[in-house]
């Protein structure tokens, strides 16, 4: 695992659970956040285009454009010349297994436990037609699938079990861009100079707005309309970011991997259901949830991040 102490960092990898020191230098810092933040803006401005203009084929290259951005992190880290070597690319899950499945099922909590707080503050939003999944697949999409001979219904069943099972483990690679950017050199950075707890907190803040273009540009997580916005959502989605940086670093202290918080991160991507399970007249209300990404909805992460905070604090 990693071990990052308030007045050093340290490091056990591997089996051999050898004491290592590793320093970025105040400059490789300062590249890197240059970098990873100019890179991946000029692609949200582009993806944001592509996003605004409609349409499944605009959409399709609105996505794979924003895969291309989660790889700026990692291209920042070569441009910065920070060690890729001790950042964790073997297993070595011997005794560490229970951290996979950590990693794998607890997005899948927490989207659950996320979306029932919802509902329960706000029962009349729950929308068990998928409308707002009628809604943003369009006639277009919608004439898609009934081509293929599907209903809406059985096309949301039909992505469910994937986007538990395969989805996170194919969406690790991209995720990887991101994770060996910001849990592999920013994190590690930040923490040795602030200390754990506070390192990421602001590793988080500075995770959630590198989504901050696309987010006002595009109406990413949040769309356009909403309440707060254009102000609240980007404020909210650093939120996120804090508390699920901070379980995705643990994943990675606990286990000295850079694939486990990749999992993690691409697990959460897979999970996308709750957010049509909200009525289309309350999607104004999207900011509060029910996907973790709203303020109501993220209570039960946050609280998690926070036993973990506390927890590794004392020891």
């Amino acid at each position: 695992m990693i071990y990052h102490a308030d007045n050093g960092a340290y490091c056990e990898r591997g089996m051999d659970m050898e004491k290592k020191e590793r320093t970025i230098t105040n400059r490789q810092l300062i590249l890197y956040m240059i970098t990873a933040y100019g890179v991946a803006w000029v692609i949200q401005v582009m993806a944001s285009f592509f996003a605004n203009r409609g349409g499944i084929n605009n959409r399709s290259i609105f996505q794979i454009l924003m895969m291309v951005c989660m790889w700026a992190p990692f291209l920042a880290v070569l441009i910065a010349k920070i060690p890729l070597k001790d950042m964790g690319w073997g297993l070595h899950l011997k005794g560490k297994v229970r951290w996979v499945f950590f990693a794998l099922w607890l997005p899948l909590l927490i989207n659950i436990l996320g979306a029932v707080l919802y509902f329960l503050v706000f029962p009349g939003h729950f929308d068990t037609g998928f409308e707002t999944m009628r809604l943003t697949l369009g006639e277009e999409g919608l004439a898609q699938l009934e081509a293929q001979g599907l209903t809406v219904e059985a096309y949301v069943y039909a992505c469910l079990l994937p986007s538990v099972t395969i989805a996170p483990f194919i969406n690790i690679l991209p995720s990887l861009g991101e994770e060996v950017g910001w849990r592999g050199a920013l994190y590690p950075a930040l923490k040795e100079r602030f200390g754990r707890t506070q390192g990421r907190i602001l590793g988080g803040i500075c995770w959630g707005a590198w989504h901050w273009p696309v987010m006002i540009l595009a109406g990413y997580e949040y769309g356009k309309v909403y309440l707060g916005a254009p102000v609240l959502g980007p404020i909210a989605f650093c939120l996120f970011a804090t508390f699920g940086g901070i379980l995705m670093d643990q994943v990675y202290e606990k286990t000295g991997s850079i694939w486990l918080p990749s999992l993690m991160h691409g697990a959460f991507n897979a999970l996308t259901i709750t957010i049509y399970l909200i009525k289309p007249e309350y999607v104004d209300r999207i900011i509060l949830g029910p996907h973790p990404t709203g303020i109501i909805s993220m209570i039960p992460m946050a609280g998690i991040a926070l036993w973990i905070c506390l927890k590794e604090r004392g020891r």
